[in-house]
């Protein structure tokens, strides 16, 4: 077998029946030239049209602080979220399958009435300092996805100044966005909103019994004012570029948070859903 780039004048020859190999492109269109003989001289080429885009992991100072495995470390806890509209029980677990690259997975099974959600959270580290961060994970929806409203993918970072800033960020089945939020209040008054981007995600369209990756990138000012940057859903890039206040002055210890949230969607059901090589990059 062989395979070439473009328009290259060279063909790599690969004397197996299988490639699996990676090779170095520019960010943009091209076509991968994918090229087999057979032993009495047949000849077979597929052209494959494919689009570079660019990894926001590259992105990432090499100096940057990185909490990576944050699924499968213990400590998880899970409450049901006061703030929805029902109410919601849920449990966790480390499995192997599925799993990302061999590495436990952490299944989380929600029940759920009138659109309750339940709130699963880790706190893996403790800096004041570091601004600008990468969160990078994995989801996948074993069954069905219809009794899923939203799937929230949170940080809360506790600062110098003692306030909490809150990196809120969802995939919204309601209104088909992504959503992120804001303090529309005061640090010591604070009002919790979602505000909905113009960027298209509904939980309930994403293909079950598979794994979606999903980034997120933002950063903070000395005030606590968030820019939510991009999100990447499976490799394509859709850009947010919003700046909003989001400090509130919780009393909390120093510390760095995740939450994972599945709310439900109907009158009463169940959800499982589970989270993979999470990983948090920060500078």
């Amino acid at each position: 077998m062989g395979y070439s780039l473009d328009n290259s004048g060279s063909t790599t020859i690969v004397y197996s029946t299988s490639i699996n190999t990676k090779v170095a492109a520019y960010t943009g269109a091209h076509t991968l030239h994918v090229k087999s003989w057979g032993n009495g001289g047949a000849v077979c080429v597929a052209d494959v049209a494919i689009v570079v885009v660019p990894d926001p992991l590259s992105k990432v100072p090499v100096d940057a602080l990185a909490f990576k495995g944050i699924q499968a470390q213990s400590g998880w806890q899970y409450v049901n979220d006061s703030g929805t509209s029902g109410y919601a029980k849920g449990w966790m677990t480390l499995t192997k399958s599925p799993s990302i690259g061999g590495m436990s997975s952490r299944e989380f099974a929600s029940q759920f009435t009138n659109g309750g959600g339940e709130r699963y959270y880790r706190t893996f580290g403790a800096n004041t300092w570091v601004s600008n961060f990468l969160y990078d994970g994995w989801v996948y929806i074993g069954g069905s996805s219809s009794g899923i409203s939203n799937i929230e993918l949170d940080m809360n970072q506790v600062t110098g100044n003692g306030q909490t800033v809150i990196y809120g960020f969802q995939c919204d089945g309601w209104t088909s966005t992504w959503d992120y939020t804001v303090n529309a209040g005061s640090p010591w008054n604070p009002v919790d909103k979602w505000l909905h981007s113009s960027r298209y995600c509904n939980p309930r369209t994403w293909s079950t019994n598979a794994w979606h990756h999903v980034q997120i990138s933002y950063s903070r000012d000395q005030y606590g004012a968030v820019t939510y940057k991009s999100v990447w859903m499976d490799g394509v890039q859709e850009d947010i570029w919003q700046t909003v206040p989001s400090s509130f002055a919780l009393g909390w210890g120093s510390s760095l948070l995740t939450n994972f949230q599945v709310d439900g969607y109907g009158s009463s059901g169940s959800s499982t859903v589970y989270l993979g090589d999470l990983n948090v990059y920060a500078w």
